[in-house]
């Protein structure tokens, strides 16, 4: 064998058939369009995640004008409560002043009214004292003086006819 036929030489042709068969059953154009597919699928990932991070801005910026909303609604409804709560408080005070007010008028009525009928019930009593005063006066009178003042009453009718 000759000198030129080494090792060298055989790997040498041994690659060249390599490229050759390559060649002949098209791998180049197998392994770029197997690149090109997977360059597609890359491309379609990477507009879906586009895609999904658009959708996933949008709907950040609409919950997050959601929870704006539904604090600021939040607010309205705390003020609204803290002002029925300040309204129902100056109700019930005007009510219960209200109230005092007609019980104080009711008692005080009460009073008057006690008081009326205390007085009523003095002088009552006062002129029973003072009939029950007369009769004994009159009585003790009649008994010592009874025929004179008869006799004057008769007079004095007598009188006052003419």
């Amino acid at each position: 064998m000759a000198e030129w036929m080494d090792n060298t030489f055989f790997a040498t042709v041994a690659l060249v058939i390599f490229l050759v068969l390559m060649l002949v059953f098209s791998v180049p154009k197998i392994i770029g369009r197997m690149l090109d597919n997977k360059i597609k699928q890359i491309g379609d990932e990477l507009d879906e995640a586009r895609r999904l991070r658009e959708e996933a801005a949008a709907l950040l910026a609409e919950y997050e004008q959601k929870r704006v909303a539904a604090e600021a609604e939040a607010e309205g409804i705390i003020a609204a409560a803290k002002d029925e709560a300040e309204r129902l408080t100056a109700e019930a005070q005007a009510s219960l002043s209200e109230l005092v007010a007609r019980r104080t008028k009711a008692v005080e009525d009460k009073i008057a009214m006690a008081e009326q009928q205390a007085v009523a019930e003095v002088r009552a009593r006062s002129a029973d004292v003072a009939i029950e005063a007369a009769r004994a006066v009159l009585s003790d009178e009649m008994t010592r003086k009874g025929a004179q003042v008869i006799d004057n009453a008769i007079a004095d009718v007598g009188n006052r006819l003419n």
